[in-house]
Formats: C-alpha cells, structure tokens, sequence
C-alpha cells in the first residue's frame, strides 16, 4: 500500500492491520478468490483444509478447521474440552461485491472496439465504474481427458475500460447522467480492425481467460467471471485518516473477522470460555444470499451437523448448544454524508473513525434485538473500541443482511454490525483508516462472549 503521513491516532496494531486488509483486498479480485484467500491463511496460521467429499475427523482438542464452498469458506476451531453442547460463536459475512459479471458468449463488439459482453451483478453505483481500468476475475470450469471437472481460478489484470460519452456529445450530462444497463456498460477491451496496428480481429475473451488459466481454450466448458477495479486500495487525506477501496463490502468485514478468528486461535489454551469460534464467509449476499454457497443456502448449517457430529451431539444436545450461541452478521453500514446529512436518521448519526456500528431495525431487515445489542456492547467494552448505532431514516428504505436469513435458518441469536463508509456499492469506497482495526478488536472479544 503507498506509504501516507500516519495520523497520530493510529497504533501500528491499526496500519498493520490496514495494510493486511490492502492484501486481502489485492488477493481478492472475486468472492472465488476471496475464499481462497480464507483458506490459504487459515491454513498458514495451522488449520486443516477439509473436502466436503472426504469423512471429516472428530474435532480434536484445540482442533482449527477450514472449508470452502464455491465462493464461500467457513472456519472454526474447537476449544479444548469441547463437548457435544459446547455453544458456537459465528461471525457471518459476505465475500461478493455489485459489480459486473462475464455473459456467455462474452466477445463482441463494433465500429473497430473489442467489447466484452457483462450483465449487472447486484446493485451497483453505475456510474463510478465509468473510465476505469478493470479486470476480469473468478473461475473456469475446464473438462478433463477422462470426464471430469477441474475448477481453476483466474484474473487477467488490467484489460477492460467502460468509456463515458465525452460531455461535447451529451451537453447535459451534468444535469444527470442516465445509464443503460444494456447499451452503456459494455466494456472495451481491444481493436478489432484489420490492419490497424496492435489490433486482433480474432481476440476472443474466453481464449484470455484460458490463457491465465494455463489451460487450452476448446476445455473451457464454463466460467463464473466478474468485473474488478485494479487501483489499488490506499491511504490518504489529513494525516492519512481515510482508506479507499474496491469491494470493501464486504472484504473488510471479512478481513476483520478472519484476523479476528486467527488471533484467537492462538490463545485457545488460556482461560477463555469454551467455545467453538468460527467464520462463516458467504457468496451471493447482494443478490438475497439464495444459492448453495449463500447465507440462505444449507452450507453453514451443513458445516455445524458436521462439527456436532463429530462431538457425539444428539439432536437435543445441538438444540442445547444452539439456545447458547450466537452470531454476529457483520456487513459495512452507511456513515452520514456530509453533503446529504438529510438522508439520514436526525438523532442517530454514525461518524467515520467513531468505532463499529451497531444496526438496527424495527421491521427485522436487521437481526439485532436488546440482547444481542448488550452481547455486542460488552464485546466493544471489553475490546476498549467505541461503538455507534445506525438506524435508517423513515423515509428511506432500509437494506438488509444475512444476520436475519442466518437467526431464522438456525434459530440462533444473532446481532447485525458493521463498519461505517461512504460510496458504499461504488466502485470505490471509503471509510476511516481507524474503523477496520476497531471492527476486527470488536469482533475477537465478540468470539469469548458468554451468552448465557
């Protein structure tokens, strides 16, 4: 990350932490990468990668455990001790971003432009990802000589531009710039005219995609490929107080909760309560979180019928263990805007750089009831971090997150937090250099929280 003027309020324990979340970021170009990035740090820091095809061993005493699903990992260790009602703390986040994802048949193009065919993925701020230099990112699906499937993951770096129309051709631009989901967002990526020097009027997408892959074009049987900002996260403003990022929804959350979880692994033998720690890191949250590597999908509940299993748990030890756990659905959450401080609640406005925030929602488009909310303030105390509450102005819609999916698959008490940003669903996003450290201090004294 390039080197800012550090603010005197930021330890080293917060810009190393900053500077681990710029790698994570930079490692994760898609939520397939992402999870890869999960598992490769757990096991570094000593976890056993488990295959859901494989039999899984019993849990053993200070066990660390790792697993990915398509675009989603999930993590865990078990304490000494452990027993068939030992309850589970879960810190639940999402590995995807809004953005653009690759359309079959993806090479097309016009007037000597190469183009890259791409749909809409979720909701994002059209607008901010004009002019920028992208990348295509995520996984091929290539057939093996006897019949099999292998995945490979891939990224092209920089190769894709979507360009705005200049002003001198769309004189009111600037009184409101309307998009065409279809017609306006189609990115450039090469010259297809003959004899124009640098030109390939035989370039074909899936043929680069292979390539990254190390792999012949005619074995692409299929592709999960997004669209990625390449400018690289960085610190910058007064003293360096403010960080700016692709896909910090939802990578900070799950860089702060996989530093969370590793942190804690190392100290499982102290006098800590017995529980089982654990990240669940889900795909397709922006789009409702219904699929088989999502929140409203059976992989977290998959993972826990494995775990108590393997303790020996009958159905009413589970029960037991569930009544005493709970879950922390982390996801970023809006900071007030300067410049539009009407659209936000006029009693509850969270700050950039004033700690985690704390969501919450009469209708339940958040999990957070008065228990959980105490649950997390102890965890904020404890970490010595401040906390804020977020809550949406009447007027304005309010989002949601998998905390609500996650309570009503599992019944298990669950409380929505996050960290404060503007430009949330740009291209880019912002928040306070200082908030992602107090997330993740927030979230490993969360992880020893007793519930009941």
């Amino acid at each position: 990350m390039p080197d800012s003027p550090a603010p005197a309020t930021l330890s080293p324990d917060t810009t190393a932490h900053l500077d681990d979340l710029a790698a994570f970021v930079g490692a994760a170009p898609s939520s397939y990468h992402a999870a890869e990035e999960v598992a490769c740090r757990a096991e570094a820091a000593g976890f056993t990668r488990l295959a859901e095809t494989d039999a899984w061993p019993d849990p053993a005493a200070g066990g660390r455990y790792v697993v990915v699903r398509d675009g989603a990992a999930i993590a865990w260790t078990v304490p000494a001790g452990a027993t068939s009602t030992t309850p589970v703390t879960v810190i639940g986040t999402h590995t995807d971003s809004p953005g653009f994802k690759l359309k079959p048949r993806p090479t097309t193009g016009a007037h000597g432009w190469l183009q890259a065919g791409v749909e809409v993925y979720g909701g994002p701020l059209l607008n901010s990802w004009l002019d920028r230099e992208l990348e295509l990112a995520g996984r091929v699906a290539v057939r093996g000589e006897d019949g099999s499937v292998a995945e490979h993951l891939v990224r092209t770096g920089p190769m894709l531009r979507i360009p705005q129309l200049a002003i001198h051709l769309d004189r009111a631009v600037n009184d409101g710039l309307a998009l065409d989901k279809q017609r306006h967002t189609q990115p450039v990526w090469g010259l297809a005219t003959s004899g124009v020097p640098g030109a390939d009027p035989e370039a074909d997408v899936v043929a680069t995609l292979a390539e990254a892959a190390g792999v012949a074009p005619d074995a692409v049987d299929g592709f999960d490929v997004v669209v990625a900002d390449t400018q690289p996260p960085r610190r910058f403003g007064a003293r360096g107080a403010l960080f700016a990022s692709g896909r910090l929804d939802n990578l900070l959350s799950t860089h702060a909760a996989l530093a969370a979880l590793l942190s804690s692994a190392d100290d499982a033998g102290q006098d800590a309560p017995a529980r089982i720690r654990m990240v669940a890191a889900f795909d397709h949250e922006e789009l409702g979180s219904e699929s088989r590597s999502g929140a409203a999908g059976p992989f977290l509940a998959d993972v826990l019928d494995r775990v108590y299993a393997g303790l020996g748990a009958t159905a009413e030890d589970r029960h037991r263990a569930i009544a005493a756990s709970w879950c922390v659905s982390s996801d970023v959450g809006h900071a007030v805007h300067p410049n539009y401080p009407e659209r936000h609640d006029p009693a509850n406005h969270p700050v950039a750089g004033g700690g985690p925030i704390l969501k919450l929602n009469a209708n339940q488009r958040y999990a957070s009831d008065a228990t959980g909310s105490a649950l997390w303030q102890a965890a904020c105390r404890t970490a010595g971090v401040p906390s804020q509450a977020f809550v949406s102005n009447n007027a304005v819609p309010c989002g949601s997150t998998i905390g609500p999916i996650t309570a009503t698959r599992l019944g298990i008490r669950t409380v929505d937090v996050g960290a404060a940003i503007l430009s949330m669903h740009s291209a880019r996003e912002l928040c306070a250099a200082v908030d992602p450290w107090y997330l993740s201090r927030a979230m490993r004294a969360a992880l020893d929280v007793t519930t009941v």
